[in-house]
């Protein structure tokens, strides 16, 4: 597996922080070390934050930010406007953005290199379909997955549903699964 790092992009109250703990958590059920810790001010509902993910095969010793991210996940699609998501990608970095617009509309306005792959998944609108609500955390998860494969989609299913186990209803823990799944199918190349 060698060592990923991974930014993440979002608001508060999207669920951005918990995606990348869960996700951390599914690699290191799978035999990984891992990090995940979030960059913000002040919390509040809507404001801007990142969240940095790092799996390696070995012991991380680095606990600073992610600054040349192998992948980068836009959670919401309105920072593109705002954010230079790009900032300090690698050449060869992959880009997941939850959006339900053209896939090579977002690579030319996110001017990405050729060699730069992006992914589309509308984890909005799954997040919705699944479980009634326009959090488009589960769904991102499971389109990360799929893109990085960094961990089989049954551990990724599992983790998932021991952390919203403890805090949620059968109906909304069913609801997230479907839309963790959803998340995996649905992500288009781009």
């Amino acid at each position: 597996m060698g060592k990923v790092e991974i930014r993440w992009h979002g608001r508060g109250g999207q669920g951005t922080v918990t995606a990348a703990k869960v996700f951390a958590d599914a690699c290191l059920s799978d035999g990984g070390y891992v990090q995940a810790f979030p960059e913000y001010g002040p919390e509040r509902a809507g404001a801007p934050l990142r969240v940095c993910n790092r799996i390696s095969s070995k012991e991380l010793r680095m606990h600073c930010p992610v600054t040349h991210p192998d992948v980068v996940v836009v959670v919401d699609p309105t920072l593109i406007e705002t954010i230079d998501v790009t900032e300090g990608a690698k050449d060869d970095a992959k880009f997941i953005i939850n959006s339900s617009k053209d896939p090579s509309e977002l690579r030319e306005k996110l001017k990405l290199k050729s060699t730069q792959k992006l992914y589309v998944v509308d984890a909005t609108k799954i997040a919705i379909e699944s479980f009634g609500k326009p959090m488009p955390n589960s769904p991102i998860v499971g389109a990360l997955n799929r893109v990085t494969g960094l961990v089989s989609l049954e551990t990724l299913l599992e983790d998932v549903k021991k952390s919203f186990g403890k805090k949620f209803s059968q109906k909304i823990i069913d609801g997230n699964l479907l839309a963790v799944k959803r998340g995996y199918e649905e992500v288009k190349e781009g």
